[in-house]
């Protein structure tokens, strides 16, 4: 009976002390902009931008948000990817688009507030090779093209949707080397994949932008499209018709401020609008 008893005492002894950890752990703490959220601060903002631009929105962002307090959070895809998320509900609050047919498509379903919408950057395109190979430029020509790609595949973005890919099918028809090149394309989800397929040598060229380029040491460029051999490449940007508050507002604002172009134009884009202010 005894010995019932205490077993029974320890039992409870025992619930009651795992018990305790599980009362005793705080609350978790509110997300940023949340309803509970601390008074007076800010909300994200959330952003849905052309992969080609992550470098550069992204450091712009860290000093949009030491002088506003406003965080920004980011979402880099293919446009095409990007435009159908919005359609589908994603709560973007800017988008930026790298090429205008997406914008368009955009605008069109009333995803976008068109009195937002501006045109800020440029880019061009060129053609890239992995760092290491011994060829330093390559003759936009059949021939050219088949000397340095050897056995090897042709990346860029899906032609049918992916900006980059459709600037890339252009180019290429306007060249007379669509024929040429087109069974040996390797078509990526968007321009940084194309990109990396070349730094991996799992391509032997790729069609991307300047920009990108530029911050992947593991290629090089071997040849820069004629201008008029494409469509401009431009870069429109627009407040979304489900942006809450005036965030995203501030933060388009802010990308047209010198500081801004300072950043954009040090990674190779084309500043298309004067500047701006918050």
């Amino acid at each position: 009976m005894i010995h019932s008893a205490l077993r029974a005492l320890a039992v409870t002894l025992t619930a009651a002390a795992l018990a305790i950890p599980a009362m005793a752990q705080p609350a978790p703490a509110p997300a940023s902009g949340a309803p509970g959220a601390p008074a007076g601060e800010a909300a994200p903002v959330t952003v849905f931008a052309a992969a080609s631009l992550q470098n550069a929105l992204s450091d712009i962002a860290k000093s949009f948000t030491a002088q506003t307090t406003v965080p920004v959070r980011f979402s880099f895809a293919a446009s095409s990817t990007l435009a159908r998320q919005m359609e589908q509900g994603a709560p973007a609050e800017l988008f930026v688009s790298a090429d205008l047919d997406w914008m368009d498509w955009a605008e069109a379903r009333k995803l976008i507030d068109p009195a937002t919408r501006v045109n800020l950057l440029g880019n061009r395109l060129v053609l890239v090779a992995p760092a290491d190979t011994k060829v330093a430029t390559v003759p936009l020509t059949a021939e050219g093209l088949r000397a340095a790609l050897g056995d090897g595949r042709l990346a860029t973005g899906a032609v049918a949707s992916v900006p980059v890919g459709k600037y890339a099918k252009t180019a290429l028809e306007k060249l007379g080397l669509w024929a040429e090149t087109e069974p040996r394309l390797a078509q990526a989800e968007s321009v940084r994949a194309a990109l990396v397929l070349v730094a991996r040598g799992e391509a032997a060229l790729g069609i991307v932008y300047e920009t990108d380029a530029k911050v992947e040491p593991r290629v090089k460029v071997v040849a820069t499209f004629p201008a008029d051999s494409h469509p401009p490449i431009v870069y429109p940007f627009a407040v979304t018709a489900a942006a809450k508050g005036d965030g995203a507002a501030r933060f388009l604002a802010y990308l047209k401020q010198p500081a801004a172009r300072a950043v954009f134009e040090a990674q190779g884009f084309t500043v298309l609008t004067p500047a701006g202010g918050l």
